[in-house]
């Protein structure tokens, strides 16, 4: 079984076309996305400073692409198991900028209403499945629902993100494993950013990750993580693939972790050569070219998203602190009626396929 690339020298290059399923309509959402996941994480980051953040702060400067290329391909009934570098998952589903700094800042408004960790959150009405704190052990997360699909015969797949660092972990080759051998629809997206931390790609490990993906039976598709459409582009024949019967796919997403591991990391570790060989490739300033080249206005959206997160930003501050005595409230659940797919969610904002595959 052959490793695929889909990167700068692969088939899907970022200089020209790299899916022909996008419209220009689809090309700008995918830039809004990455506009609003970078603007709503600075300003994330400026409230932390503030103070009104609490524990720390971790964010996907420069990784953009990956999580919003990915799940923009994603159909609605598909479940979305996102990581603390991954917000653009969460916008692609529709969640808003007030909710998303409502829980970064404990409020009530926020998406798990102040009951947990500012990153530590998912919305599943709308597909998202909260994330585990230690890496990748929503692998196993991902790796159950497709094993649930497959044994109710539905269409549906599963997807989820983790680090390089994650592959040293034995949770990483429970669910390659188990994943292959089920052949479950099941999307594997690893996003190397290039440390674990503080440790480089050459002291990690001594094999590819691709090269393991097939060693569990499944192809592993290296990408060009720093441009949305290659991701996209290759997720969706992932997620076809899947659909199909043909199991998983482990997507290993090329970007740079361009902010330290988090706020408190001043990345002293990187060398500065490879920080700026890396902005060169900035994932927005590339589809931002893209689009401008097709005619897109991207002046009047990034004011769009500008204005966005500024009221989302005093919508949030307005929020109330949660009332500890609602602090059991939700531990446990009692019935059934409201988990119906899609009840009561934002409306889905993605990939025109994913609506049509709805009867939108």
């Amino acid at each position: 079984m052959a490793t695929k690339t889909a990167g700068p020298e692969g088939e899907h290059a970022p200089g020209g076309v790299a899916s022909e399923h996008l419209t220009l309509d689809d090309r700008v959402a995918l830039l809004k996305y990455m506009l609003l996941m970078r603007g709503i994480e600075e300003r994330a980051m400026n409230l932390y400073r503030q103070g009104k953040v609490p524990g720390s702060f971790y964010d996907g400067y420069g990784q953009e692409a990956v999580s919003v290329g990915s799940a923009f391909a994603m159909a609605a009934e598909d479940r979305l198991c996102v990581l603390h570098r991954d917000l653009g998952a969460h916008l692609v589903r529709g969640v808003t900028p007030a909710r998303i700094l409502g829980q970064y800042m404990g409020r009530d408004g926020g998406v798990t209403g102040g009951r947990d960790g500012n990153i530590h959150f998912g919305d599943f009405r709308v597909g998202c499945v909260g994330m585990v704190s230690m890496l990748p052990d929503m692998m196993l997360v991902a790796t159950g629902l497709a094993m649930a699909f497959k044994m109710r015969r539905e269409a549906r797949c599963a997807i989820t993100w983790f680090g390089d660092g994650s592959t040293s972990r034995g949770d990483f080759h429970e669910a390659m494993n188990w994943a292959g051998l089920q052949r479950l629809p099941v999307i594997f997206v690893l996003e190397n950013n290039q440390y674990a931390y503080s440790t480089p790609l050459d002291q990690q490990f001594a094999v590819d990750p691709v090269e393991r993906a097939q060693g569990y039976g499944f192809p592993g598709v290296r990408v060009d993580g720093n441009d949305p459409e290659a991701m996209f582009e290759a997720t969706r024949e992932a997620r076809e693939r899947a659909i199909a019967g043909g199991g998983p796919t482990l997507l290993e997403a090329m970007t740079m972790r361009m902010h330290g591991h988090a706020a408190h990391d001043d990345m002293k570790y990187v060398p500065k050569e490879q920080v700026e060989e890396w902005r060169q490739k900035d994932p927005i300033d590339r589809q931002e070219a893209r689009v401008r080249d097709l005619g897109a206005d991207v002046d009047a959206l990034r004011e769009e998203v500008t204005a966005a997160i500024d009221a989302g930003t005093q919508e949030a501050l307005a929020m109330a602190m949660p009332d500890p005595a609602t602090a059991t409230d939700r531990v446990f659940y009692d019935g059934e009626e409201d988990l119906v797919l899609g009840d009561g969610a934002a409306p889905w904002s993605g990939f025109a396929v994913g609506a049509r595959d709805r009867g939108a």
